[in-house]
């Protein structure tokens, strides 16, 4: 299978965090799968004409495209023409080549959440008009419209993240190398239900200073960061604390609050990102699995049983009361 990754508007951070991935490293991973990578603005060594040369051959039929790849949004602007961003020597802008290359693709695979939903690039009052592939922000349509389907029969693969762990990416491609990923592996977004069916609180290192409601008050405290904080693991989906990061990291285990990134229009929550909304004193919002009313009721019941132990560790920047001997035994 032969893939070809196009960066658009973006940082560039879901390929750094590609290259991020571990045992095996990402090279020896696609070239043990049977995946080409026909050309990437970053790895690849080719530029100028002899990229020119492969687009042109790929328009042409000479050669196949099984995936494109996109990373970062799409500028519409100005007036839906595209032309705030130009691929360079070739007079045509960013907008043109994705369309028409994702018509010759069997798949489409947008790249983070600026690819997927228009992300950071698209916050603000988004002059660019940028936008993802297929949404725009959490409503469908996007650059390459609503009804866009690949020739291989699925919608833009949306493997959303800012940035995107490695291994969502590696492993979308050799699900599509090996034929396995249908539409039936998509969610409602288009996410890969392999890690969009977990959610960022599952396996999160904080876990036992939420059950009894102990929460940080400030940056440092290792205590739950969503009554105060502004995290919001408990509402986002992502295996980051299953899989971790670089091996072991994610955002909550570095002591920062979750922050949605691999939604829609996370870039503009409506406050601070360690800001928990309220409302009469109640965090706005709650996790999704289970109803607010049972959710209250609970966490008065757990700070009242919170440990004095835990109470004291959550709002300090390191453990300072260790289990006893008699409760780990």
């Amino acid at each position: 299978m032969n893939v070809l990754w196009l960066q658009t508007a973006g940082c560039g951070g879901c390929s750094m965090s590609l290259l991020c991935a571990e045992a095996p490293g990402v090279f020896d991973l696609l070239e043990g799968a049977g995946i080409e990578m026909l050309w990437h603005p970053s790895f690849s060594e080719a530029t100028g004409g002899e990229v020119r040369a492969l687009l042109a051959a790929i328009e042409a039929g000479e050669q196949r495209l099984d995936v494109l790849c996109v990373e970062g949004s799409i500028l519409m602007g100005p007036g839906g023409t595209g032309r705030y961003q130009m691929m360079a020597g070739t007079g045509r802008s960013m907008l043109d080549w994705v369309r028409s290359l994702s018509a010759l693709a069997t798949h489409v695979v947008a790249v983070g959440t600026c690819a997927t939903y228009g992300g950071v690039t698209s916050a603000g009052e988004n002059l660019t008009d940028a936008m993802g592939l297929q949404y725009d922000g959490a409503h469908r349509g996007g650059a390459l419209g609503a009804g866009f389907v690949a020739k291989g029969g699925l919608p833009v693969v949306n493997v959303a993240g800012c940035p995107t762990h490695p291994d969502w990416v590696t492993e979308t491609l050799m699900m599509l190398a090996e034929g396995v990923l249908d539409a039936g592996a998509l969610d409602t977004l288009g996410r890969p239900k392999f890690y969009a069916e977990n959610l960022v609180h599952h396996a999160c290192p904080k876990n036992e200073f939420y059950e009894y409601k102990a929460s940080a008050e400030k940056l440092s405290q290792i205590g739950c960061m969503m009554e105060h904080l502004g995290c919001v693991g408990t509402q986002a989906v992502g295996d980051c604390n299953i899989r971790g990061w670089n091996g072991e990291g994610s955002c909550t285990r570095a002591g920062y609050p979750c922050i949605n990134c691999t939604a829609p229009e996370f870039e503009e929550p409506g406050h601070a990102f360690a800001e928990t909304p309220k409302f009469a004193g109640i965090p706005v919002g709650l996790p999704t699995d289970m109803p607010k009313a049972w959710f209250m009721a609970l966490a008065s019941l757990s700070k009242a049983a919170t440990p004095p132990r835990i109470g004291r560790n959550a709002v300090s920047d390191r453990i300072r009361v260790p289990p006893s001997p008699k409760a780990r035994s």
